[in-house]
């Protein structure tokens, strides 16, 4: 996987979108409306960025759109917010055309005049513009999903999350020689769009594959847990906030393989770790 060097965009801003003023508390505060707005206008203004970077990089190149990419993947939320996400984009594509070209699409000339900042919630073209997008979104954003639909909300590795699952849906001779797009996102907020090549060299490329060869033998080989277990859990966790002595109880032997867990925390709250027993190693993987 090969970084396209010069080309990353970065967008920060001081926001209170998602955070934790209650150190206290297992959760954190969350303004849901006021999130979304800050992704979606981070993803518009590092998108720009992007393009401004690869016009001047190289001035004879076509204008970046969704089609200068063969995947595009997005720091993941929830699933639905991805597929807006690419949308947005594509009401990027359409807003940075001339006026005539916007008219001449009979489907979306009605927003012709659309401004981008006056759009986060607006639902008649978040609408438009995710028909719009569907088939692309199917074929360059959906198989990102596989982990995300399977996990739900990684939090910070959520968008390499992505990046593993368009990996191991695709194949090598399809994956060979593509270009990616990914959209990283932290709250508070700091946000970057780069894009990545993947090799033509496929011996190089199958080493790689066969890392990840065990991700959906593994999602498979989960266990089904009641709603009730689940909750139980969670009260368990927030229980534990900040105790200390304090042993953790529940069961280790469910666990993958090689799996690092909290053992013990003592009264100087110092943690002790222990590690459940490896997987026999095949060929040194």
């Amino acid at each position: 996987l090969v970084l396209e060097r010069g080309l990353r965009s970065s967008h920060m801003q001081h926001v209170y979108d998602f955070y934790k003023p209650d150190m206290s508390s297992e959760y954190p505060a969350v303004d849901a409306p006021l999130s979304i707005q800050c992704y979606l206008s981070s993803l518009d203004t590092c998108y720009a960025r992007y393009r401004s970077k690869v016009a001047s990089k190289d001035p004879k190149q076509q204008r970046v759109t969704l089609d200068t990419f063969n995947a595009l993947l997005f720091h993941t939320p929830y699933c639905k917010l991805v597929q807006k996400s690419l949308a947005r984009l594509a009401l990027n594509d359409f807003v940075a055309e001339d006026k005539e070209a916007r008219l001449a699409q009979d489907n979306l000339k009605q927003f012709a005049d659309v401004q981008l900042d006056k759009t986060y919630f607006d639902r008649d073209v978040e609408k438009a513009f995710m028909a719009h997008s569907q088939k692309q979104f199917e074929a360059k954003t959906k198989p990102s999903l596989y982990c995300a639909t399977n996990i739900g909300n990684m939090y910070t590795p959520s968008l390499y999350g992505g990046l593993v699952s368009h990996l191991v849906v695709n194949s090598a001779a399809s994956l060979a020689g593509q270009r990616i797009a990914l959209f990283s996102y932290g709250s508070g907020l700091a946000s970057t769009f780069f894009s990545i090549r993947i090799t033509e060299d496929t011996g190089r490329l199958d080493k790689l594959l066969a890392v990840l060869a065990d991700v959906k033998t593994r999602l498979e080989s989960r266990k089904k847990l009641s709603p009730a277990d689940f909750v139980a859990t969670l009260e368990t966790r927030e229980k534990a906030v900040h105790a200390s002595p304090y042993t953790p109880c529940g069961p280790t032997d469910t666990m993958f393989p090689g799996t690092w867990y909290l053992q013990s925390i003592d009264d100087k709250h110092r943690r002790q770790y222990s590690r459940s027993e490896p997987a026999q190693q095949v060929n040194g993987h």
